[in-house]
């Protein structure tokens, strides 16, 4: 059976690939952009299975509006993925408050309050899959790199909670996530202003990110088909082999130094 998605942020890289995928096969569509001329191609290639929403996920009544309107015009949703996103840039000592707050904003607030406007729904009707787009930064947190970070660990925090409490009404969630693909997210990130002495490790940084192999979004999104088809999806997945590789040894590392340090517990137990 074909499904109904609810995707934000499908005006450009993985969530309109999601949303070309989704439709290709079959799949009915709402797309939200803030400027919802972004998705004319999507309109064009697959005329009334699309349903063009403008949105901006940090507007919490503005979220509810669209998921609603999505499932009066389609009379149900089956897949509600939160894409919308960008990366802020910049050492926590350069982060600037506001930079801070428009980052959650968007990255976590954004997909909670879109999470929240679509659970009534799903749970009527006893079905229904949340896909949250993390990151490889939500897992493992990079140098430069912290506020992005901090909002996809508080969205993997919150998701896992989600996943247990949806469960019973027959609601499923995944988090996503992936590593480098190649997609246009350097045209919307924030950058903070720099301070010197941070340039070496910025550098650094940079130069990580020019050498690794981007993955293929389309193909990450043919890959996303696979888990919302799935009887049991997993509760999370990497996206890319250099983050499947990467996280096995930092996860190594992780439970060598609990284990080092493991004598500690009891005695912070006060055994």
């Amino acid at each position: 059976m074909s499904k109904i998605w609810f995707i934000t942020g499908s005006s450009r890289g993985l969530g309109h690939r999601i949303a070309q995928a989704a439709l290709r096969r079959g799949d009915r569509v709402a797309a939200t952009a803030r400027d919802t001329r972004a998705l004319a191609d999507l309109v064009a290639d697959h005329g009334d299975a699309v349903l063009p929403l403008p949105l901006d996920v940090t507007d919490r009544a503005a979220a509810f509006n669209a998921v609603q309107r999505a499932h009066d015009h389609f009379g149900r949703l089956d897949v509600v993925v939160n894409n919308a996103d960008y990366a802020l840039g910049g050492a926590v000592e350069e982060l600037g408050e506001q930079q801070l707050r428009d980052q959650l904003e968007t990255a976590f607030f954004g997909a909670v309050w879109v999470t929240q406007a679509a659970l009534p729904l799903l749970r009527a009707q006893g079905s229904g899959h949340i896909v949250q787009i993390s990151s490889l930064s939500g897992v493992v947190a990079h140098p430069i790199m912290g506020g992005y970070a901090a909002a996809k660990w508080a969205l993997e925090g919150l998701t896992e909670s989600l996943a247990q409490e949806v469960a019973p009404f027959g609601v499923k969630a995944t988090l996503v996530e992936p590593g480098a693909f190649a997609t246009d997210v350097t045209s919307s990130a924030v950058l903070a202003t720099p301070i010197d002495v941070y340039g070496p490790t910025r550098q650094d940084v940079l130069a990580q990110l020019t050498n690794s192999k981007a993955g293929d979004p389309a193909a990450a999104a043919r890959a996303l088909l696979r888990i919302v088809d799935a009887e049991k999806p997993p509760l999370r997945v990497l996206f890319g082999a250099h983050a499947y590789e990467f996280t096995q040894h930092v996860y190594a590392e992780r439970l060598k130094s609990w284990s080092e340090w493991a004598y500690l517990s009891t005695e912070a137990d006060g055994a």
